[in-house]
């Protein structure tokens, strides 16, 4: 027999008092889910404005150190712009803003074993920013009613909240993910710091995804039990595509670890980028279905990537694609040292800035797949028209045909893409072909190193191709008396001398430039020297040693020549970059050094 209270069966009174709060909007105080989204809005906002005003007194600062110290005789000039103005600013650099989280460790990856990789060490001041976001969704999150008796009321509420919440940093997840974020060339924000704050925010909204849907539950299973669940999952369109959004966000969830990622990349994309839709197609029709007032955020998220991918296509066409020139050219050769140097030669003017990248598409090796380089050199250059034969040696490359733009990459076999494209390019007798390719960018943001009187770079493996453009850059304004440099010094390691071929056109280029015997040093590191006949110095301006460098020395060694403010940029291996951190931040407080970090933790 049925539990009865005044009469009436308990089963019976709790379908009549719990289920009003299991759809729609009973119980759910959009009012204060409003004010949640506005607040978090507001936050983000305050922050980017703080970054923004910072980011402006500093190009304040560069341009007019640039404009005081580029004539020969402004030796009191550079003297001044050495010296640190204010302790505050260096504290904060060394201690917050250039710190890793603990004592040392930054981007050295966190191995369980060589297959085995679980990621990076977000910064100090990255992880006080992600620990403040996460406190603010959960201080929004219990931003409940507590007078409220009535426990399926609360769990409305609840079930409101972080569905609101779920689907407003949905917002911020699809703006940081884009190539085409607009916030990367306003606040001067690399696309690395973005994707971190993407995968975050990402796991955000799959937490409170979750939690809406347990909320749902908690109340449809008081009012009909298992029962109601299962026929609510076999009946109702509304909760059918609320479930595909949160299965496909739990999926991502699972599949998304640093581990997976790192081990199968290409695989874990296509699947990240299916289930994304398939999150987005749910949620949109949850939303549409209940006539939810989220709906104009998921349309928000529709557009937003919209956005991205048709100015992502714009790109490629215009970039790639001409009536007159035709389409862009690959040449592929296989180098010593397990690399490939990839020059594309492209239909229409291309320009960019020292630092920037580009994505490759190359449907001979991975299909639709892109994937990022830095961009190391850029010329103007002949191509070959669809129809020549293909080449049989690197000298039928400089037949001139019709001028245009070239871009040339170096990338290191690894595996994935790039283990298929030097096995195909070294296959072949002469270890050069000629395939059909596609460039998108170039992106990141512009990174002028002209206002500093002493610019140390360092560059690990194929790292060096993120730091040729700021050398050939810098010496061609120190020939035209337009840049404050006058010590330029580049320290490149590699595991053999064979690696040197990598980049050796484009550094005897960089070597007969007008000024380079005056203001660069180029320092070469070979790690594991075949012979030590191999090691050999070409003069007093650029030497090779064998063995790693120690960047603390070299560090202390270039701020004790300094002339005027110094920068210190590094582009390679995670250890190798945090040793060069640890030495930078170790001179903070003495004089103006400034530190930056070329890296794509993905």
């Amino acid at each position: 027999m049925a539990t009865m209270t005044n009469g009436i069966p308990v089963s019976a009174m709790a379908e009549a008092t719990v289920l009003p709060y299991t759809y729609g909007l009973n119980g759910v105080d959009v009012p204060v889910d409003n004010l949640s989204s506005k607040g978090l809005f507001t936050s983000i906002a305050i922050v980017f404005l703080a970054i923004l005003v910072i980011r402006l007194v500093q190009a304040g600062v560069a341009h007019l150190r640039h404009l005081t110290s580029m004539s020969e005789s402004s030796a009191g000039l550079e003297k001044y712009w050495s010296q640190d103005g204010g302790s505050y600013w260096s504290t904060a650099k060394r201690d917050l803003l250039y710190a890793p989280l603990g004592n040392r460790r930054h981007n050295r990856e966190l191995q369980l074993s060589k297959a085995i990789n679980v990621g990076t060490i977000p910064s100090r001041f990255d992880t006080l920013l992600l620990g403040l976001y996460f406190a603010s969704n959960i201080v929004y999150t219990l931003l409940l009613d507590y007078s409220v008796i009535d426990k399926a009321a609360v769990w409305a509420e609840i079930r409101g909240r972080t569905g609101h919440l779920s689907v407003v940093n949905a917002v911020l997840v699809f703006v940081f993910a884009g190539r085409n974020n607009p916030l990367i060339s306003i606040f001067g924000l690399s696309f690395d710091t973005f994707n971190l704050f993407h995968r975050w925010g990402g796991r955000i909204v799959i937490i409170e995804a979750l939690v809406h849907t347990i909320a749902w539950g908690v109340n449809e299973h008081a009012a009909k039990g298992w029962e109601g669940i299962n026929a609510a999952f076999a009946t109702s369109s509304f909760i059918q595509f609320g479930l595909i959004g949160t299965v496909a966000l739990l999926i991502i969830l699972f599949q998304s670890p640093s581990a997976i990622r790192h081990a199968f990349y290409e695989t874990f994309l296509h699947c990240h980028q299916v289930l994304a839709f398939f999150a987005l197609l749910g949620i949109f029709y949850h939303a549409k279905l209940g006539l939810l007032p989220q709906l104009q955020y998921v349309i928000a998220n529709i557009c937003i990537w919209s956005y991205d991918r048709l100015l992502r296509w714009a790109r490629i066409l215009y970039r790639n694609v001409s009536l007159r020139q035709g389409l862009t050219k690959v040449i592929v050769e296989a180098l010593p040292g397990e690399a490939c140097r990839v020059t594309c030669f492209l239909p229409r003017p291309w320009s960019y800035n020292p630092g920037m990248h580009a994505y490759i598409y190359l449907p001979a090796v991975s299909l639709w797949m892109s994937h990022p380089f830095s961009i190391a050199w850029s010329s103007t250059r002949g191509y070959h028209p669809a129809d020549e034969k293909l080449p049989t040696s690197t000298a039928d490359f400089a037949l001139p045909s019709r001028p245009c733009n070239s871009l040339s990459f170096v990338i290191a076999k690894r595996s994935g893409m790039t283990a298929s494209l030097y096995a195909l390019a070294a296959s072949t007798p002469s270890r050069t072909i000629q395939i059909s390719g596609l460039v998108e960018g170039p992106y990141g943001p512009a990174h002028s190193l002209h206002s500093y009187g002493t610019v140390l770079l360092f560059a690990g493996g194929a790292g060096i191709t993120h730091q040729l453009g700021h050398v050939r850059a810098l010496l061609a304004a120190y020939a035209a008396g337009t840049t404050a440099a006058r010590r330029i010094t580049l320290v490149w390691t590699v595991r053999s001398t064979e690696q040197l071929e990598w980049v050796r056109p484009w550094m005897d280029e960089i070597l007969g430039m007008p000024g380079r015997r005056e203001a660069l040093h180029v320092l070469l590191f070979i790690t594991k020297p075949n012979e030590t006949y191999e090691i050999r110095s070409a003069s007093e301006r650029v030497k090779m040693f064998p063995g790693r460098p120690r960047p603390q020395w070299l560090v202390e060694e270039a701020w004790r020549k300094r002339v005027g403010a110094m920068t210190v940029g590094v582009c390679g291996p995670g250890a190798f970059a945090d040793d060069v951190r640890a030495a930078v931040r170790g001179l903070e407080g003495g004089g103006v050094v400034d530190f930056w970090e070329e890296a794509f933790t993905w």
